[in-house]
């Protein structure tokens, strides 16, 4: 419809024939269609297929997204899935290989969830990113349940705590605040809520309220596990670090320029889980094999 454009009519004489002879009047205008301009770029889109496919492959995986965001701006410039299909030839296509698994699927997103947790605390006032967190014995009992670390570390700042990425460190912090606190955070971040890019069958997620929260749940909420996202609103998130606080609107359509978005958070915290995102992925972190020579690199 907003590419079709609109016909007009008018009214004439024609001869017997059925040859129009005269032009009598106008009765509608026609209307030309309207542009319409993707922020897909097609080079990143190539790209983060092929990419895509191999990582599947390589895990021996069921299914895969990705999705590649313009850190300012919010404009998706590519999103790929796998399994996928021929929209050409779709007589014999199975259905579940047609959804948009980085809009329509949700799933726990573990670690991805720490720097939320930190950024609430750092918010607060609760720490600062030289903070000292006893992790030993590299576990943290609750009632019956116990939170581990893949490798026990002892005591950490909280900027070594995403560096190692640790739950325990995470979950202590997550305990050390108002459960509403870290709600209140998670919520600003646009977890709970549909990302609004316009894509049809786009799901919000789960957010639980704060007050039905236990213990438990508040400290394993702290990495990931508790809280259910899609791929495009983890990444559209992940705007808070990249613009200095602010949260970036997701759009699949070409916005041509910086777009405001809503601050959540004081540029200063912004900047400092940003640099916790850098150790990560340094020498010391848990991802090395992210760096990229001549960038920076957060993860």
């Amino acid at each position: 419809e907003w590419l079709g454009g609109k016909p007009g009519s008018r009214r004439v004489i024609i001869n017997r024939r059925g040859d129009v002879v005269e032009d009598v009047e106008s009765i509608r205008a026609p209307q030309a269609g309207r542009e319409l301009s993707l922020a897909i770029d097609a080079r990143l889109q190539y790209l983060a297929f092929r990419e895509l496919k191999a990582a599947v492959d390589l895990h021996k995986a069921k299914a895969g997204g990705l999705v590649i965001l313009d850190a300012q701006t919010g404009e998706i410039l590519a999103l790929a899935n796998w399994p996928t299909y021929n929209p050409n030839a779709r007589n014999r296509v199975a259905r579940e290989r047609m959804r948009n698994r980085a809009l329509t699927d949700v799933f726990e997103p573990g670690s991805t969830m720490k720097p939320f947790t930190i950024a609430a605390a750092l918010e607060s006032g609760a720490v600062r990113p030289n903070t000292v967190i006893q992790t030993a014995p590299g576990s943290l009992t609750l009632g019956p349940n116990t939170i581990h670390d893949a490798h026990p570390h002892g005591a950490l700042t909280v900027e070594q705590v995403i560096e190692k990425s640790s739950n325990v460190g995470a979950a202590k912090i997550a305990l050390s605040l108002p459960s509403a606190t870290l709600w209140q955070m998670l919520s600003d971040s646009g977890f709970g809520t549909a990302p609004n890019t316009g894509f049809p069958g786009e799901v919000s997620g789960r957010l639980r309220p704060a007050k039905t929260w236990k213990p438990i749940e508040q400290a394993t909420m702290a990495y990931g596990h508790g809280i259910s996202v899609n791929l495009v609103q983890l990444a559209r998130a992940y705007t808070v670090f990249s613009s200095d606080g602010e949260l970036k609107p997701v759009s699949l359509l070409k916005s041509g320029g910086v777009v405001a978005g809503r601050p959540v958070l004081k540029a200063e915290t912004a900047r400092a889980v940003r640099h916790m995102l850098e150790l990560a992925v340094g020498p010391g972190g848990t991802a090395p094999k992210a760096q990229v020579p001549g960038y920076r690199v957060a993860g």
